[in-house]
């Protein structure tokens, strides 16, 4: 496993979906109650971009055929998708957020 940092912890907003690009991923980051969680930003059901999506208290809803997983596991919530978001390990260190990625 390789730590990368994300971004810095202001950049997020509590309760809002924010898009990252980096190492060839596309990534959204969650500010939930003071915890950060980081998912593969495209639906696992056709590829919409979860970022075009909105957060619903403890639900990110995906955009296009409202897909819902829930915002702390990435576990599918309501279909029509079927398999979960993956989800990445992220760690707060002196205000700037990494997440683990597969080397």
């Amino acid at each position: 496993m390789k730590l990368i940092k994300l971004c810095n912890i202001k950049d997020l907003e509590e309760g809002k979906i924010k898009s990252i690009d980096i190492e060839n991923l596309h990534l959204i980051a969650i500010l939930k109650d003071n915890k950060v969680y980081v998912f593969d930003g495209y639906c696992t059901h056709e590829d919409a971009d979860l970022a075009n999506g909105f957060l619903l208290e403890d639900v990110i809803i995906c955009p296009l055929h409202l897909s819902q997983f829930n915002v702390y596991t990435g576990e599918v919530m309501n279909p029509p998708a079927e398999k979960p978001l993956k989800k990445y390990n992220s760690l707060v260190k002196d205000s700037e957020v990494y997440i683990e990625i597969d080397k």
